[in-house]
């Protein structure tokens, strides 16, 4: 069952949102070649006790860390580690909090130092998706509809969705109903209504869709090891359209 949120909770969620998505703007700017991944989870740590929020995924499903850093051919759930960041590698971030009580989630994917062409392109296609497929997140239209948005579009450019992960509804609980897939067919599945807030993430690869668990047993990667990336926002359904609560 899809939990609808009051326009009193979804204030609430707004300002959660805003306050990840400074706490993400002070992340991407560590960002840089020579650093090791902890040291950006520890600095997550630091900025969601600075803003006295919780962190979303610490302890969810036993993922033990506040922030998951997937670098170059690892699409999600990156255990930050004493790995090293090098010129040319692309780094997914993707942070979730709580604040009084509702979660929020978004994920960004940057490079590092100077990246190639191919991961530029494959970066701005990916950013391109979730932005018209918020659009498409409006009263009446369905979630086949965005769906279809993502899949058409990044097709188009050349490079594939992943079939396997998806988007999520979100409130009180981090994952909740329903499923935001990144594929679909238009007009079909549950019709998108007022009070709705959900998370749409795409996540496109380079080569084929296919995808493994990594040995730690938490991260997703790409099967044939071919370049990922993945954005993500929390939307809030309302009268006058769709709204990013995860924005500045």
């Amino acid at each position: 069952m899809i939990v609808k949120k009051t326009l009193k909770e979804i204030e609430i969620m707004r300002k959660g949102g805003k306050i990840l998505a400074q706490i993400m703007e002070r992340l991407k700017k560590k960002v840089r070649p020579n650093i090791k991944t902890i040291e950006l989870e520890n600095l997550a740590e630091k900025l969601i006790s600075e803003y006295k929020v919780k962190p979303s995924f610490k302890g969810y499903n036993n993922f033990p860390f506040c922030l998951c850093t997937s670098i170059n051919e690892e699409i999600v759930h990156g255990l930050p580690s004493q790995r090293v960041l090098k010129e040319g590698d692309i780094l997914s971030l993707d942070l979730g909090i709580i604040y009084k009580g509702f979660h929020a989630d978004m994920a960004v994917t940057i490079g590092v130092g100077k990246i190639s062409f191919l991961a530029q392109r494959l970066i701005r296609v990916t950013k391109k998706a979730l932005k018209l497929a918020i659009k498409k997140a409006k009263i009446g239209n369905t979630f086949g509809d965005i769906g279809n948005t993502i899949q058409r579009y990044v097709e188009s450019q050349g490079f594939n969705v992943v079939r396997d992960l998806c988007g999520h509804g979100i409130g009180r609980k981090l994952h909740e109903e329903p499923q935001v897939l990144n594929y679909g067919k238009r007009h079909k599945g549950e019709k998108i209504e007022k009070g709705m807030v959900f998370c749409i993430e795409p996540m496109v690869v380079v080569g084929n869709w296919q995808i493994e668990k990594a040995p730690d047993g938490f991260c997703w990667k790409t099967k044939d090891n071919s370049l990922s990336a993945h954005f993500e926002h929390t939307i809030a359904v309302l009268e006058k359209g769709p709204e990013i609560l995860t924005s500045l």
